[in-house]
């Protein structure tokens, strides 16, 4: 007995001195005190196998261990909570003499960005800003622009309808251009950037809403060679001095002659890629001369006024840009992503 009273005092001292934290503490006060597997319990309840000739010296021996080993425990304790309380007072202090932390600020949005910069270019080529109503009537969204009730060029725009006869929502930006001529007396210019709606399937190139950009010039002798280089100095502004243009007939309804609008592979520099399926060249916007007829619905003598416009996805010019091949990405405000920018 007297040998493991021994034994447990200096294996008590050893790890009191390495417990530093209060529930190291509690568990060494549960391994020594406890009533269940406790140690000193444990010792006393062995006393009764001592020969009575050793009883009494074994008892003083065990009464002098428990009280020692509960002292310290306990002073130890109080010593270890006073300093937690210390250190946790002096993380509550505000040290108003420190320097503010700075607030953590938003990112512009990638669709943003192109959108303002358009704008910019634009701006500095005497272009107005405007973007135009989303909730708009038939009449400034197809029939004024050429789609006539049966022309099949609107089974490409399938359309979102409101309760309310005859709105819709916008399925382009081209509604701005009839409206700006019916306001505004030519010479006139307009860039519309904003939101439009169709039915469509999200997938990784399509989306039910997006955004797009509309720009158009009504002036007296305007031919298509404004039209080249308007697009021209804008691709070069906006993805670099090194793009190239080409354009290719088509067909749109509001303009005559039209054509599709391409342009160099930003990734390839026109060598060929996967991304451009090894062409050089990414299709980036429609354009064309106002149709006469889209001059007359507003009013405007086509004999004397002429004028281009175009149009182009503001979606399609951030992904390329950027490099994010999925639309969706642009539309799931992940902050791994937008933080990027």
């Amino acid at each position: 007995m007297l040998d493991d009273i021994t034994r447990i005092s200096s294996e008590f001292d050893a790890a009191l001195a390495a417990a530093n934290t209060a529930a190291a503490l509690d568990e060494l006060r549960v391994h020594y005190f406890g009533r269940k597997g406790g140690l000193i319990p444990a010792l006393f309840s062995r006393l009764k196998e001592v020969p009575k000739e050793q009883k009494k010296d074994a008892g003083d021996a065990l009464n002098k261990l428990r009280d020692r080993l509960e002292s310290e425990l306990k002073e130890k304790q109080e010593r270890v909570a006073a300093e937690e309380a210390k250190r946790k007072e002096s993380r509550d202090i505000i040290d108003v003499t420190l320097p503010a932390r700075l607030p953590n600020l938003g990112h512009l949005h990638p669709v943003t960005i192109i959108r303002r910069e358009m704008e910019t270019i634009f701006s500095e080529m005497g272009y107005s800003l405007d973007p135009g109503p989303e909730v708009e009537t038939d009449w400034y969204n197809f029939e004024a622009l050429n789609f006539t009730p049966d022309h099949p060029a609107r089974d490409t725009q399938d359309t979102f309808f409101l309760d309310v006869e005859p709105y819709l929502l916008r399925t382009h930006t081209s509604n701005v251009q009839i409206r700006s001529m019916e306001n505004h007396t030519p010479p006139v210019k307009v860039l519309s950037c904003g939101r439009v709606y169709r039915r469509d399937e999200i997938t990784m190139r399509r989306s039910p809403m997006f955004h797009q950009a509309e720009g158009f010039l009504v002036d007296k002798g305007i031919h298509i060679g404004h039209l080249r280089a308007t697009l021209e100095h804008f691709i070069k502004r906006l993805f670099g001095a090194d793009s190239k243009m080409r354009m290719r007939p088509s067909f749109f309804p509001f303009t005559e002659p039209s054509a599709e609008v391409d342009m160099s592979c930003v990734f390839c520099k026109g060598a060929g890629c996967g991304t451009c399926s090894q062409t050089g060249w990414m299709e980036i916007l429609g354009c064309g001369m106002i149709h006469p007829q889209v001059l007359r619905n507003v009013g405007i003598d086509p004999e004397e006024w002429s004028g281009f416009a175009f149009g182009l996805g503001l979606d399609r010019c951030a992904m390329i840009k950027f490099d994010i091949p999925n639309i969706r990405t642009l539309f799931e405000n992940d902050l791994r992503v937008l933080q990027q920018f």
